[in-house]
């Protein structure tokens, strides 16, 4: 039998909604902001190193920046030992994801090098958020 309230326990409140739309907003503003400086990083390096080394580093310090942003910023949460270790394991995750889909876009194919940089960060939005929402939310 089909239980009407069970079902809207389920489904998302409308306040739910407008916090989760809300975080999402916040984390692509943060987001867009620190892959700007990340990409900058990137560029400035590709000058002296191969472009994987250079991805590596800037990513790196995107990572250092996301941590503090997104729990003041975009999840309103307090920084915590247990989330701030377990923070960077989301972006491994999405660095190594990002890391194959620039090398596919680079070798494979044959995107510029400026280009391809866009191209992995944007595809990985998605699981980066949920994975760092639930991170902040859980540590």
């Amino acid at each position: 039998m089909h239980d009407p309230d069970c079902a809207g326990r389920l489904a998302p409140q409308p306040a739910d909604r407008r916090q989760l739309a809300g975080e999402f907003l916040r984390f692509l503003i943060m987001g867009g902001i620190n892959t700007l400086v990340a990409y900058l990083i990137y560029l400035l390096l590709l000058h002296w190193l191969r472009y994987e080394l250079a991805y590596a580093i800037g990513y790196a310090t995107g990572i250092v920046i996301a941590y503090g942003v997104s729990s003041v910023f975009v999840f309103r949460k307090p920084m915590r030992t247990r989330s701030a270790l377990r923070f960077p394991f989301v972006y491994a995750a999405q660095f190594l994801i990002s890391l194959g889909i620039l090398r596919f876009a680079v070798e494979v194919a044959h995107v510029p090098h400026w280009l391809a940089f866009a191209i992995a960060v944007g595809a990985t939005i998605p699981a980066t958020f949920a994975l760092s929402r639930w991170v902040l939310h859980t540590g």
